[in-house]
């Protein structure tokens, strides 16, 4: 008897614990539920008022400016200032004179040698891809786009192009020479031994 009223209040302890437990978690669950809209609401409110803001910075075509960073509104109002909406050349001129700097200088505060090794400019690379995109989508741009593809095209061909390419380049003149003459050799002394062959198999026959 005693081990069964044991047993009985050990399992009346562990249903009250379970009970307890999801309870908790049901109530966890439904503050964060809960919480969620208040904050696509006040992400949405400021979407909102920053659009309105966007339409008073620019007086002749009012547009939508990111707000992924802190500084998307300044991206927006020198395009506004400059070209008055956010057009490729805006994009093209932010590019020349925020991001591009940054990675010319510090590639070449690199040897040159550097520059063909992946683990000393990738960091760079990314560096400057990431501002490419951030100022893309402070502009509401779609990234990557044929702007940004022509940039990187052009840093390639100034800071790349000698970077040595061994894996894809044809070998030496001698080896191909080689690969090509000896099956070309070995023909006529493969047709030389069976017409050796055949004249001993009928000289014996």
């Amino acid at each position: 008897m005693t081990g069964t009223r044991f047993f009985l209040m050990f399992s009346g302890c562990l249903v009250a614990l379970l009970i307890w437990g999801c309870t908790t978690v049901i109530c966890l669950v439904n503050d964060n539920v809960t919480v969620q809209p208040v904050t696509t609401t006040t992400a949405m409110t400021r979407g909102h008022n920053e659009t309105q803001e966007s339409e008073v910075f620019g007086s002749q075509l009012p547009f939508a400016c990111g707000i992924n960073s802190p500084t998307c509104s300044s991206y927006c109002n020198l395009c506004v200032d400059v070209f008055g909406k956010p057009t490729m050349e805006c994009l093209s001129a932010l590019f020349s004179h925020l991001c591009l700097p940054v990675f010319t200088d510090s590639i070449r505060s690199l040897n040159t040698t550097d520059w063909c090794v992946w683990d000393k400019v990738s960091s760079l690379y990314s560096n400057f891809s990431l501002c490419t995109e951030e100022i893309s989508d402070c502009l509401l741009i779609p990234w990557p786009n044929s702007l940004v593809e022509a940039f990187f095209v052009n840093i390639h061909s100034e800071f790349f192009k000698k970077c040595p390419t061994e894996e894809f380049s044809d070998p030496p003149p001698a080896i191909v020479f080689a690969l090509v003459i000896t099956p070309i050799c070995l023909i006529p002394v493969m047709v030389s031994l069976v017409v050796l062959k055949t004249k001993n198999g009928d000289g014996a026959s």
